[in-house]
């Protein structure tokens, strides 16, 4: 054997970063030096930073759009104006409900599962007259079609929808999407019952994606809410002074 042949076992360590080791990845004889941890998670930061500049604009209208501009890149600024009006006019075409379907059984396939395709959310109310919940999201149903005409909202009586349908699953709520059930709810317990409000059933449209989380129509629901709950502790503080001054009275 010449001493060409005889070959002698070299150890090395494929994390180094030599010029060695580089060319023996090149030749794939060791493998590819893992990234640093480091390195990683500077990565990650400077494109969360990156991102979160990107998307400074995306939860603002118009008219916050025109209150930018003498802090934003006039072009920059234009491109989201006109993004914006984008979004505004295909929410427009979109607005083609805006009121509270009732039907019948034999148009449930037509207004209902069919209507759900193509991205279009249908939220059904199986209602029951004499129950008190129904009336409660019968109520809420319309103000929900008002405020989001892009979203069909459908009632059709629990009893002529599905035969022997128990009385004690009314108000039973179904959202549709692309002709599947993707969220039910039997009866309004884990909305918050006889006190269910508007923006309790937001937040079920928000986390099935019907609306964004962002939107303008929220807030103003949100402030009616609160303008309703400061009107009621007002009503009972009043009714307590009253009550302690017949009390002081007697």
């Amino acid at each position: 054997m010449s001493m060409n042949d005889f070959k002698v076992p070299v150890e090395v360590d494929p994390t180094e970063d030599t010029e060695w080791n580089d060319i023996l990845r090149e030749k794939g004889i060791i493998p590819e030096r893992p990234p640093s941890p480091t390195q990683q998670l500077e990565e990650a930061l400077e494109e969360a930073v990156r991102n979160q500049h990107e998307n400074r604009l995306e939860s603002k209208d118009l008219d916050e759009l025109d209150e930018l501009e003498d802090e934003e890149d006039e072009a920059f600024l234009n491109e989201y104006k006109f993004k914006r009006l984008a979004e505004l006019k295909k929410l427009s075409e979109r607005k083609k409900f805006g009121t509270v379907f009732h039907i019948n059984k034999p148009e449930y396939e037509k207004e209902v599962t069919l209507a759900s395709n193509e991205n279009q959310p249908v939220i059904v109310h199986m209602s029951l007259q004499s129950s008190l919940q129904s009336r409660l999201l019968s109520s809420h149903f319309i103000q929900l079609a008002t405020k989001f005409p892009e979203l069909k909202f459908v009632d059709i009586p629990a009893n002529r929808c599905v035969e022997n349908y128990p009385e004690s699953n009314c108000p039973t709520l179904l959202i549709y999407l692309n002709k599947d059930v993707i969220k039910q709810f039997i009866t309004l317990t884990q909305l918050g019952g006889n006190d269910t409000k508007l923006k309790d059933l937001e937040q079920v449209l928000i986390n099935v994606n019907a609306i964004n989380e962002n939107d303008k129509r929220l807030l103003i629901n949100h402030l009616d809410d609160d303008l309703e709950d400061d009107r009621r502790l007002r009503f009972m503080k009043k009714s307590i002074r009253e009550n302690d001054s017949d009390d002081d009275f007697d």
